[in-house]
């Protein structure tokens, strides 16, 4: 057999193709090779080995490499401090940048892209101040990196595009391409079409194409984006990854899944349809615009050969957008990490907001203790909003609290996040100074917020704070009011009895309220019992929405606590001849770990019969102390149950079912969340109030709408919901 003449070239030739396609093993073996001395030791080489070990995640043997260096140049140290850099390490990245002995452009850049990445804006302006103090000509990744840094500052962005602008920086692609991306994130369209626009058809590359397409789709510009594909495809620039990607994006927010359908049946053609990037489109589009189909998720996930973290996320984040899809989506994170994978910032907010929506306290604190091990930096801002969420929507509003305080800088979606976790818990006092708050700390509220800050309005009858915030949206934030914000405000004038208000406000408004906005003023109606505007409201809702069961059942219950069973029977009629199936009403409750569900009437759980004996004896004590059944919620002619049997009915609806359990399975004093997939019955409402008197104990209720946290006889809402 004839042996390979190793010659320096034929090595390095070998080393860099093996650097190109990440092919681990076969570097290896080279290295093993080069340790044999087969060529001569050289810096040179062992730099590119200390590429390729970073390159494909092996971060120590790079580090053993580079220390094993007898000469390390520049270039050695920037390999080194890129590799930190990359696994988001900035801190040991910097370590090995400061020992640098004569730093360069690329050190610095890197360094400065390093802290970019991790969205930490301070120490890339300390390192941007000292290229500038020492001298050092920058260049275009020298700016765009400091801009990307700015993250979403858009006044410090404002004044790097001056600085950009004045010093001649602005004939940088790479400049202008992040200014689009970071306008366009920010919600400053009209700054990122300039910028773009105002390029010249030279200076454009395809990430500008691609950043201006991501920019409209991201403000529901569908239809401009799919436009500029088109012009960009026309002037004959090459469409990558990137590109589809973008043009997925513009399908989902255009909510188009018939586009969408034909234009992965173009990528599968193409090919690309194996790649991860492209494959966290379609699965974006999908678990958006699919009705729930995540089927359609699973199969593009598992035709592409070699996922990436990016996809692994955007599949979590599929199936926790998709809230009975929540198991999955844990399960999916457990899968990740067997595979090799460790979790990012995106991954664990993706995850604990499915653990938000399973209310399962025991599931978020391992999900918060893994995040505390793991290699992302423990203030990560992303994360710890993610995790005050989730301890609000599982009914700890305290460790939400505490975990905002301890957090060492907010920024919007932090105050967002803690305002709406009390205007769920009907604290509308707590969200509306912390909402003033906000505004003195000059933190701009966005139409997110005024949406929670709305809800807090309605909920705790705030007529005149309601209409001074919704107002003030416009007048003092240029915050056009959007459906929701509509929608809160004819639920606020609706709750506190105001009708005609509600009433005048939908047909005042500048566009059609939808089905949103004509369900809250339906549930005003049923509040306060105006049938004849529930009517008008219930067909407007079906109008847009036939096959929605829940104008049918308002309207159904309406007629059944007014005792016009005539109508009940046609509207119940007409849900048949439709098609139209109620969502069955379910509680569920964890204990010990364990998920507990319950419906009507429930015979199937191991423990019925200790939970009907415990119903029992407490449904005669709760009479003792003045508890009266209201048998309206019963919903059953007289002809059809005597008072006796709608009482019974009345025992075993299935939040009555969760509480008895949970406080049969626990200690004494030890608090309790039940969580109901509807709006939580009015005679339930009343029993569970008697029965945290009795049983001494704290119960907290989160149905579809908001918390009710019962405690000694009265509830947190003021009976006001």
């Amino acid at each position: 057999m004839t042996q390979i003449p190793w010659t320096l070239k034929t090595f390095t030739l070998l080393l860099k193709t093996c650097i190109a396609e990440r092919e681990i093993f076969r570097g290896k073996s080279l290295h093993a090779l080069y340790l044999k001395s087969i060529v001569p030791p050289s810096t040179y080489i062992a730099n590119h080995f200390i590429l390729l070990y970073s390159k494909c995640g092996r971060l120590s043997t790079a580090r053993h490499v580079f220390e094993q260096t007898p000469q390390p140049n520049v270039f050695s140290y920037n390999v080194i401090v890129a590799a930190y850099a990359k696994e988001s390490q900035t801190r040991i990245a910097h370590q090995l940048f400061d020992t640098i002995p004569q730093p360069d452009i690329v050190s610095y850049n890197t360094l400065i892209s390093a802290y970019a990445d991790c969205g930490d804006t301070e120490p890339a302006l300390r390192l941007f101040e000292s290229m500038r103090d020492m001298g050092f000509d920058m260049d275009g990744f020298t700016l765009s990196g400091v801009i990307t840094a700015c993250g979403n500052d858009v006044g410090l962005i404002g004044q790097l595009h001056g600085f950009a602008v004045a010093g001649g920086f602005d004939s940088y692609v790479s400049v202008n391409n992040v200014l689009v991306t970071l306008y366009g994130r920010n919600g400053f369209l009209g700054e990122a079409k300039r910028v773009f626009y105002g390029m010249g058809e030279e200076l454009r590359d395809e990430v500008s194409w691609n950043s201006m397409i991501v920019a409209y789709g991201q403000h529901r510009e569908g239809a401009k984006a799919l436009a500029l594909f088109k012009e960009m495809i026309g002037r004959g620039f090459v469409v990558d990854m990137f590109t589809l990607a973008s043009v997925l994006t513009a399908f989902t927010c255009l909510t188009d899944l018939v586009g969408g359908l034909q234009f992965h049946g173009k990528l599968i053609k193409t090919g690309f349809h194996q790649n991860s990037h492209v494959g966290s489109g379609l699965i974006d589009l999908y678990s958006k615009c699919g009705n729930g189909s995540m089927l359609n998720c699973k199969k593009v996930f598992e035709e592409i050969p070699w996922p990436d973290l990016v996809l692994w996320n955007t599949m979590i984040s599929g199936y926790s957008q998709n809230e009975e899809f929540s198991e999955e989506a844990l399960e999916c994170f457990k899968q990740m990490q067997r595979v090799g994978y460790r979790p990012d910032d995106c991954s664990f907010v993706c995850v604990i907001s499915a653990c938000s929506n399973l209310s399962s306290p025991s599931q978020g604190r391992q999900v918060h203790a893994l995040s505390i091990k793991s290699d992302i930096p423990s203030n990560r801002i992303s994360v710890n909003n993610a995790l005050i969420a989730m301890y609000s929507k599982c009914g700890n509003l305290w460790d939400a609290r505490r975990l905002f305080d301890r957090m060492a800088e907010h920024n919007t979606v932090s105050l967002n996040s803690m305002i709406a976790a009390y205007a769920q818990h009907g604290l509308g006092m707590e969200s509306l100074l912390l909402f003033e708050h906000m505004m003195e700390v000059n933190l701009a509220p966005t139409s997110i917020t005024f949406i929670s800050v709305l809800s807090a309005c309605a909920h705790t009858g705030k007529v005149h704070e309601g209409k001074k915030y919704f107002n003030m949206m416009k007048e003092k934030f240029g915050i056009e009011p959007e459906a929701e914000h509509y929608s809160c405000m004819i639920d606020l004038f609706g709750r506190a009895g105001k009708l005609t208000d509600a009433e005048k406000l939908i047909e005042t408004m500048p566009f059609n309220p939808g089905s949103i906005g004509w369900a809250a003023l339906l549930g005003a109606c049923r509040m306060h019992g105006d049938m004849e505007l529930a009517v008008k409201a219930a067909n407007q809702f079906l109008l847009l929405e036939p096959s929605n069961a829940a104008p049918y059942v308002m309207l159904a219950n309406m007629y059944a606590k007014a005792g016009k069973w005539e109508d009940v029977a046609t509207v119940r009629k007409l849900m048949r001849d439709r098609g139209v199936k109620k969502k069955p009403g379910c509680s569920w409750i964890e204990v010990k770990k364990r998920v507990h569900v319950f419906v009507a009437e429930d015979s199937s759980h191991p423990m019925i019969k200790q939970i009907h004996e415990y119903l029992e004896e407490m449904w005669r004590k709760m009479k003792q102390a003045g508890y009266v059944p209201d048998v309206r919620w019963a919903l059953v002619k007289d002809d059809e149950a005597g008072k006796g049997e709608k009482e019974i009915r009345l025992g075993y609806h299935s939040e009555k079912l969760a509480v008895a359990f949970g406080l049969l399975s626990t200690k004494d004093g030890e608090p309790i969340l039940v969580v109901k997939n509807l709006r939580i019955c009015g005679d339930c409402h009343n029993a569970i109030k008697f029965i945290s008197s009795i049983s001494g104990r704290e119960i907290t209720v989160r149905d579809a709408h908001r918390f009710h946290s019962f405690k000694e006889g009265k509830c947190s809402c003021g009976d006001y919901w």
